[in-house]
């Protein structure tokens, strides 16, 4: 049997049903697609051979919930409750700065960010989304990315009574123009976002057959306000309007009670946990252990890096597997293989991509990362999954395929410019800077 690429001399993280470690593996790469996952030295040469040199090889990680253009506004306005850093400083610097130019290269950065330290798959929404579409094309990264809605002028978007037409419009262009690239509509929030429109959202989203993407229940206040206003909790109101269903993937839901877990889990629906973000904003802690528990798929994500601030998996899942230890008091909670799920097959499937990617089985998309465990840090090694959770970062990854096409070698981008593009981004920063700091 033939293959483009082989990747040998490694231990094969699998993450497929059986949850197979392989040591010193290999895997053959043809069509883009995984054609061979074996044990020992491969039998055939292949075009590209890649050796992991006794690392770690991986299924790429999966970011459920970014905002890729808010590479722009890293650090902005750190230290603020969420109302105050959304309202006072966020939505005001997106009014005043994001445009065509500042999308596509805040979008790079993030792209080169996350490519850097091993995530190849993305899901997230902003606004002139199909600027960040393109960009996100050139790298050759794979993202579920939605045009975002809301009540509100927004950029690209000067009559808000355009915007489900215009996420729609979107949507369409992008369905089959790449297939790295999955359309997706993202309603902001169900406090910026009226009922007319959420419910015109997902019909739209729904007639493509699209995830719906949406914020819910981040904040204590956000419940209390939908409990007062509309007598329902966030997701019950949501539910009451007919939104949840198995392409509705809901971003933070921290603030949810046992009826709301049982309302998801009923309407099949999922759910992006992304702890940094609630930490630092102190929204709170999810309850990503009930959510599990009832089945829900629940997959990590970053936030955007205005309010992170960085786009590194690694790093999150060991923060969300030590948070929800210390919060439980129970040190068996969310182990490393939970934390890991939730990086790689638990995310792909919450967003809708489970049958493509997500693990290490052959007939997948070849995304697969390969770490360098030659490094004090990861000395020894006894159980690589716990590794790759509580000791690996971003930084030791070293190199990064999607479709079987390599993103990074040896710790280089293949794909991109990283000095012009900080260059460019520090250059938007001066910008930003003037007026604001």
């Amino acid at each position: 049997m033939e293959f483009e690429t082989v990747i040998h001399n490694g231990t094969l993280v699998t993450m497929d049903a059986r949850l197979r470690i392989i040591p010193s593996g290999w895997i053959g790469i043809r069509d883009g697609c995984i054609g061979a996952i074996e044990t020992g030295v491969p039998p055939v040469d292949a075009p590209r051979s890649v050796d992991a040199d006794g690392g770690i090889v991986m299924p790429g990680l999966v970011n459920t919930h970014t905002h890729l253009p808010m590479t722009l506004f890293r650090g902005l306005a750190d230290d603020l409750p969420l109302a105050e850093w959304l309202n006072d400083h966020i939505f005001p610097a997106e009014a005043r700065f994001i445009r065509p130019d500042t999308v596509r290269w805040g979008t790079l950065l993030a792209c080169a960010e996350m490519l850097l330290s091993g995530t190849t798959c993305c899901c997230g929404g902003y606004f002139l989304e199909n600027d960040v579409a393109r960009a996100v094309s050139g790298t050759g990264m794979r993202a579920v990315l939605a045009q975002g809605v809301i009540d509100f002028p927004a950029p690209g978007v000067p009559d808000p009574a355009k915007n489900v037409d215009q996420a729609a419009a979107y949507a369409r262009r992008w369905l089959s123009a790449n297939p790295r690239i999955t359309p997706s509509i993202f309603c902001h929030a169900p406090y910026t976002c009226s009922d007319a429109t959420l419910k015109a959202a997902k019909a739209a989203a729904d007639e493509m057959g699209l995830l719906l993407q949406i914020h819910v229940a981040e904040t204590r206040q956000e419940r209390d306000r939908a409990i007062q206003e509309k007598g329902l909790s966030p997701v019950a109101h949501l539910d009451s309007l007919d939104l949840l269903d198995r392409r509705t993937l809901m971003a933070h839901c921290v603030w949810l009670d046992e009826h709301d877990i049982a309302i998801a889990a009923d309407r099949g629906c999922t759910v992006a946990h992304c702890p940094e973000s609630n930490m630092k904003l102190a929204s709170g802690i999810a309850p990503v252990a009930a959510l599990r528990s009832a089945r829900i798929p629940v997959g990590l994500g970053t936030d955007g890096c205005a309010s992170n601030n960085d786009m590194d998996l690694f790093g999150e899942m060991a923060t969300a597997a030590k948070l929800h230890k210390v919060a439980s008091g129970d040190p068996t909670v969310l182990g490393a293989l939970d934390m890991l799920k939730m990086g790689t097959i638990d995310g792909a499937r919450a967003i809708g991509l489970g049958d493509s990617i997500g693990s290490l089985e052959i007939g997948k998309q070849a995304d697969i990362v390969v770490l360098d465990t030659r490094a004090p840090h990861l000395t020894p090694m006894y159980h690589p999954e716990s590794h790759i959770v509580y000791a690996a970062g971003g930084s030791d990854v070293r190199h990064v395929f999607v479709s079987g096409q390599p993103l990074v070698q040896n710790r280089r981008l293949l794909t991109m410019d990283i000095r012009e593009i900080m260059d460019r981004v520090n250059n938007i920063a001066l910008e930003i800077r003037k007026p604001w700091i």
